[in-house]
């Protein structure tokens, strides 16, 4: 088993194809629903990823939030290997034990009374809606303006970008009403309200950061009309805020919290929690998946939460991501927002160029907008490669 040194050290795989050919490769047999980068990413540790070139990158969007513990972690990796050899698929018509371990696992760190298991972010929330549906008997739900909840039809109903639900409407479409505004939503929860569903931090919006106070207020707003709170912490999970999950920075419990991408550290994973008078409504044949929880991802996730105890991941995220927005404050940006290691950074400048510039002088980062940057690294980046980013940064501009 190699240790991060070592596969810090390894060559570039080897690809029998130049990057030009497989870029046409791809165009031919991939339907083109990405905006790829200019690049062909090959292996990576920690922090790092390199190319077919041996090319190395300082790599600040981990995935889109999924790599909290680096890329390749060698414990998780461990994980894999192990219960590969094992056993990898059973489906759920059986009991196995990690998924047993897991569940119990994230009924601690959550709070919540039980878990179901999925496939993705989207898999999670459109479980959260489905469970809404069961418990309340109501279709109606309550979102923000910039949510992104995902792009299956029903997470998609609660998807604000226009550009995403114009092509496939008709859909069961949310009421979106401003995020941070009480009064707004408020006035949108009624009777006929099943659910109100917010991102604890909207990341996909470019990093906004709820008020003070404001959780709490669509808290009490849900129990006066006696619907359901849903936190989608898909990408705010797993200590990227600096907390557990970004809602125990407000100190709210919501009726159900939907997870994903960190989960599991790399590999597809999606998990919905709910609270134990919400949990009952689902009975046996009203949800299923046939991959989900099976026992290798289950073990990877177990893996994963070791290491982020292990390696303290939530506090450096906490510490390192203050850093990292006083170190981009020094570039005179119009706003920098964030909490722990997710921040959004506005500039006075075309931010898709930019993403271009910084990856041609060795680092990956990410635009939400025309004029945002939204940095998302390993929990596990250190001072010295926040430093060289924020320099990268800084000469692109």
């Amino acid at each position: 088993m190699k240790n991060q040194k070592q596969i810090l050290a390894m060559e570039p795989e080897v690809i029998s194809m130049d990057k030009n050919d497989l870029k046409k490769r791809e165009s031919e047999a991939i339907f083109q629903t990405y905006g790829r980068q200019d690049v062909v990413l090959t292996h990576g540790a920690g922090a790092l990823v390199w190319d077919l070139d041996g090319k190395e990158y300082l790599d600040f969007v981990a995935g889109i939030a999924v790599n909290n513990v680096g890329h390749c972690h060698p414990e998780v990796v461990m994980a894999i290997k192990s219960q590969a050899e094992k056993l990898i698929h059973t489906s759920n018509l059986y009991y196995t034990e990690n998924q047993v371990l897991l569940a119990e696992e994230l009924k601690k760190l959550t709070g919540m009374k039980r878990a179901y298991f999925c496939n993705s972010g989207a898999e999670s929330v459109e479980a959260a809606l489905k469970l809404t549906r069961r418990a309340t008997g109501k279709s109606m739900i309550v979102a923000a303006e910039r949510a992104f909840h995902g792009r299956t039809l029903g997470a998609l109903g609660a998807t604000y970008k226009s550009a995403y639900r114009e092509p496939f409407r008709p859909l069961n479409e949310a009421t979106f009403v401003p995020y941070n505004d009480v009064e707004a939503l408020k006035n949108a929860v009624t009777g006929e309200t099943g659910a109100v569903i917010l991102e604890p931090v909207q990341g996909e919006a470019g990093v906004y950061v709820p008020d003070q106070g404001y959780l709490k207020a669509a808290r009490q707003i849900c129990d006066d009309a006696k619907c359901l709170l849903i936190f989608d912490e898909v990408q705010t999970g797993f200590g990227r805020t600096g907390k557990w999950f970004a809602k125990e920075h407000s100190g709210v419990q919501p009726d159900m919290i939907t997870l994903a991408k960190a989960i599991a550290g790399g590999l597809p994973m999606g998990v919905m929690l709910a609270c134990e008078s919400v949990s009952e409504a689902f009975q046996k044949g009203d949800h299923g998946s046939t991959f989900a929880g099976g026992p290798l991802i289950s073990a990877a996730a177990l893996a994963t939460i070791g290491v982020i105890k292990k390696e303290k991941l939530v506090e450096r995220s906490m510490e390192n991501g203050a850093y990292l927005r006083k170190e981009l404050e020094k570039l005179h940006p119009r706003a920098v927002r964030g909490q722990g290691l997710i921040v959004g950074l506005d500039l006075d400048a075309d931010c898709n160029l930019l993403v271009g510039k910084a990856l041609a002088k060795g680092a990956l980062i990410n635009s939400t907008g025309e004029h945002t940057i939204r940095l998302i690294p390993p929990l596990v980046v250190t001072k010295e490669q926040i430093d060289k980013v924020v320099n990268i940064i800084g000469e692109s501009i």
